[in-house]
């Protein structure tokens, strides 16, 4: 707080000197804010460090913490996710598998309906033809010679005889009809 100084002196000094001590108060109010600022500085200079260095220490802890917090959330969301992204996969899976069975489901109805045979029948064509040869080389034919992988032509056969099939028995039952 600035104090009022009045200088004691003379009650006989001039009119010009009456201005003197106003200006005197003035001169000594700005050297008193002057003299506190400086020593403002000085306190700020001399507790400012400590000030400083408890700031930096309070903030490199809530940093921590903010960290922390912030790595654990994180992790429950790559967690979260990780689930739902397994959940959606497996979901997926088990309708690409349906979707696929459906395929080849009508992928074979429509090969059936157009006369082309299954590898199941193949297979079993070539099962009764192993079973054919082996009663002629029990019979006394010629010996059967080893079997090959089946060819394209082969796999052809069976299925136009089996397509000529239907077509033979049909004629043979209209000619013992007509017989």
């Amino acid at each position: 707080m600035v104090k009022k100084i009045q200088k004691s002196g003379n009650a006989a000094q001039s009119a010009g000197q009456a201005a003197s001590p106003l200006s005197g108060a003035i001169k000594d109010s700005a050297q008193q804010i002057w003299l506190a600022g400086l020593g403002a500085f000085s306190k700020a200079q001399a507790e400012g460090g400590k000030a400083f260095d408890t700031l930096v220490k309070e903030g490199l802890s809530i940093q921590r913490k903010t960290q922390a917090v912030a790595e654990e959330r994180i992790s429950e969301a790559t967690s979260r996710v990780s689930t739902m992204a397994n959940d959606i996969s497996s979901k997926a899976a088990g309708k690409w598998d349906k979707l696929e069975n459906i395929f080849e489901d009508r992928v074979a109805t429509a090969l059936n309906k157009l006369g082309v045979p299954s590898a199941r029948d193949v297979e079993s064509l070539i099962e009764r033809i192993d079973a054919l040869t082996q009663q002629v080389h029990s019979l006394g034919g010629k010996p059967a010679a080893a079997r090959k992988a089946p060819t394209k032509a082969v796999a052809k056969a069976p299925a136009k005889a089996a397509r000529k099939a239907p077509a033979k028995a049909a004629r043979k039952s209209s000619r013992a009809k007509a017989a």
